[in-house]
């Protein structure tokens, strides 16, 4: 068994995914079902006996500052949360990397998962029947997990906190350091890199009833667990967009980030009943129509 030493919540990236709502306040930060994500998730780390909490923090910080008095949690800045994937987090906490629980700050948890003692590496996983896109997970025969798929069907799959005993996060932060300045690793998830070594990097797969772990990837998929936001977004933006083209919030579906915009041109596009639309942030202008 290993006593838990700490947690790092990795809460440094844009969640372009969860657009316009992450181009107004971190994901993290969102309140679900009456509570805010991360504070939620610390909570429950508290219950569980874990007294030390680390947030990696990088895009939108300064809405951040609050955890540290508020909750006495420790923040570390990812000074590359823009310019590399979460392996850039990874290293960024690399001096409190032990036996350490690695989070995503914007992961709901319907039971507590987290405990004080662990018997070993793990990643939490669901089961997923029929065809999914997840990374899909199996194991050998002795429990450790020995293929990662992009895909697959019938399967466990990542989803949610992983555990590192101190072997795991020494030879991981070993692997990173030799590689970090490569270009695929400075855009590779911290997954990739681990799916690479599963001959050195031993760690079982947790498995979890469905239910338990939730992850809302879009403001589609936030409605269809928190009903309160079909017909409120919260979001200043969709507001501003369902009043020019005289709809309701919850008729703006299927937002997609728009690409390749600078800090002050942010944007997005979605569907609605009079058509398929693009906004930008900077002209405050609804564009197209189809």
């Amino acid at each position: 068994m290993f006593n838990v030493d700490n947690a790092i919540i990795m809460a440094a990236g844009t969640s372009s995914r969860f657009a316009p709502l992450s181009y107004e306040r971190h994901k993290a930060l969102t309140v679900v079902k009456g509570e805010v994500l991360i504070e939620r998730q610390i909570r429950q780390l508290r219950e569980a006996g874990i007294k030390d909490v680390y947030i990696v923090t990088g895009y939108k910080a300064k809405q951040m500052e609050y955890l540290s008095y508020e909750y006495d949690a420790k923040l570390i800045f990812n000074s590359e949360y823009l310019t590399r994937n979460n392996n850039g987090s990874i290293w960024t906490a690399r001096d409190v990397l032990h036996n350490s629980y690695i989070c995503s700050s914007d992961n709901y948890f319907n039971a507590n998962p987290f405990e004080k003692a662990v018997d070993d590496s793990y990643y939490a996983a669901e089961y997923s029947e029929g065809p999914t896109n997840e990374w899909c997970i199996t194991e050998d025969s002795s429990g450790y997990i020995d293929k990662v798929t992009i895909g697959g069907n019938d399967s466990w799959y990542m989803m949610g906190h992983t555990f590192w005993n101190e072997e795991f996060s020494s030879r991981f932060l070993k692997i990173l350091e030799e590689t970090y300045d490569t270009p695929d690793t400075r855009k590779s998830l911290w997954e990739k890199i681990y799916m690479q070594h599963l001959d050195v990097l031993k760690m079982r797969i947790r498995k979890y009833d469905p239910g338990v772990i939730f992850e809302f990837d879009s403001l589609d998929e936030l409605r269809r667990f928190d009903e309160s936001y079909i017909d409120d977004s919260r979001s200043i933006l969709l507001k501003t967009v369902a009043g020019k083209l005289g709809v309701s919030e919850k008729d703006i579906v299927n937002i997609i980030a728009k690409k390749d915009l600078t800090a002050e041109a942010i944007g997005f596009e979605f569907d609605c009943p009079k058509g398929h639309y693009a906004y930008l942030y900077d002209t405050q202008n609804v564009e197209g129509g189809s």
